[in-house]
């Protein structure tokens, strides 16, 4: 059964650059659209990205123009890079299908601070 793992955290100040990367056991294509999640502190889960398996995305408003999805089929891995990082987006960044959610993973932690 396929399961998602995240990586590519860490701290980085205002303005900052990191890539998160979702692995997949098995075939990325067991997954019609896999999304990328985040939780703050206190705050609820929140939707961030998606890509399907025909490469359509969506983004939340907050991270548009910012944060790019992408897919590397070769590799099994969905991948999140962001630019100009903000305090806000400061969260523990999970993935899961966008619509059958799996159980929640350990998640990566993304600090964004001066």
């Amino acid at each position: 059964q396929v399961q998602l793992v995240e990586s590519g955290g860490g701290l980085v100040q205002p303005g900052g650059s990191l890539r998160l990367s979702c692995a997949a056991s098995g075939s990325i294509f067991s997954i019609y659209a896999i999304a990328w999640y985040r939780q703050a502190p206190g705050k609820p889960r929140e939707f961030v990205a998606s890509i399907n398996i025909g490469g359509n995305t969506n983004y939340t408003h907050s991270v548009e123009g910012r944060f790019t999805i992408s897919r590397d089929n070769n590799k099994n891995t969905v991948n999140l890079q962001m630019n100009s990082l903000k305090p806000e987006d400061t969260a523990v960044y999970y993935c899961n299908n966008r619509d059958y959610p799996h159980a929640w993973g350990q998640g990566t932690q993304v600090t964004v601070s001066s």
